[in-house]
């Protein structure tokens, strides 16, 4: 469960233990969206003057291609997470880093401040592993299970830069 009555926050601390699945409604097309649910864990509490804290901790993983040799590749991703909710009109609810809930409002849901966390957490790229060698960029053999037969490729534009390399020897 990752939404909470207020009013219950606001009178003492819960202890958070949820699940953000992948196909949850949070999630838009663009996003990144994980591979399984993340779980989340930590404790909600009131902060006093309308202000609510979410110290805590996700977990889960996002499945990708290795950005080296394209095979199927799931990374974990982890983060501890410490959000301040506010509500609106409250002083510092103009503040980026807080995330403004209405006044009108009976529960408070972490989910979408969840899903912005995860989206600034979540790898642009992912690897297989740290010494992937790739794909050969002439034939496309993966070179993680043996070499080529293909001549090392060389740029043009270094000609010169060798030319004068070799005459300095």
């Amino acid at each position: 469960m990752l939404s909470f009555d207020i009013r219950s926050v606001a009178s003492r601390a819960v202890q958070v233990d949820g699940r953000l699945a992948p196909d949850d409604p949070v999630w838009r097309e663009e996003d990144t969206r994980p591979s399984a649910p993340v779980h989340v864990v930590g404790r909600l509490s009131a902060a006093g003057g309308e202000r609510y804290y979410f110290s805590g901790r996700f977990e889960g993983e996002v499945a990708g291609e290795c950005r080296r040799c394209l095979t199927d590749v799931t990374a974990r991703v982890a983060e501890d997470v410490q959000l301040l909710f506010v509500e609106a009109e409250t002083e510092g609810a103009e503040d980026p880093d807080v995330y403004v809930i209405d006044a009108r409002e009976s529960e408070l849901d972490l989910r979408p401040a969840l899903r912005e966390q995860w989206l600034l957490t979540v790898p642009a790229f992912v690897q297989c592993r740290d010494d992937c060698k790739g794909l050969c960029p002439t034939c496309g053999t993966d070179l993680n299970t043996g070499a080529c037969d293909c001549a090392p490729a060389t740029d043009s534009r270094w000609d010169a830069l060798r030319k004068v390399r070799g005459q300095s020897h």
